[in-house]
């Protein structure tokens, strides 16, 4: 059973929860379809896709960075779920949201203009998430 309760011991608003696990939810979906092109397909197929920056870029750097993301997807599902160290949940979406703080840059500086949409929604879920489970609706380990 989820502890509704804040550390504080203040009743968190059940819609407060729903929203965060539809919020981690679309995020790690987002992801997944990411990890998907960037551990699945070559980089030409990429670039097929709309992800031009892919055609330049080292193999390696592109499975790394697939690898990442899938690892900050099971973190902001898993702990949740489990109540087993929930707070790395936190830790998993400021390292998904870090991911967007270098990507936005990175396809302004060379003018990809239409991806970051997409950075920013990634970035505004990865953040609601971590605002969320810190200050609206934190969730307490299993005991």
């Amino acid at each position: 059973m989820i502890n509704i309760f804040t550390p504080s011991g203040e009743f968190f608003s059940k819609k407060w929860h729903i929203g965060l696990w539809v919020a981690q939810g679309a995020l790690a979906l987002l992801y997944l379809m990411s990890v998907y092109m960037k551990l699945m397909l070559s980089p030409a197929e990429m670039v097929q896709m709309g992800m031009a920056w892919a055609e330049g870029a080292p193999m390696a750097l592109i499975r790394f960075i697939g690898i990442v993301e899938l690892l900050g997807v099971i973190g902001i599902i898993v702990p949740v779920a489990t109540r087993i160290m929930p707070q790395m949940a936190i830790y998993a979406a400021m390292g998904l949201a870090a991911i967007q703080l270098l990507a936005i840059p990175f396809h302004v500086f060379r003018g990809e203009f239409a991806a970051l949409p997409f950075n920013l929604i990634y970035l505004g879920l990865a953040v609601l998430i971590i605002w969320g489970r810190t200050r609206k609706a934190v969730i307490t380990p299993r005991t």
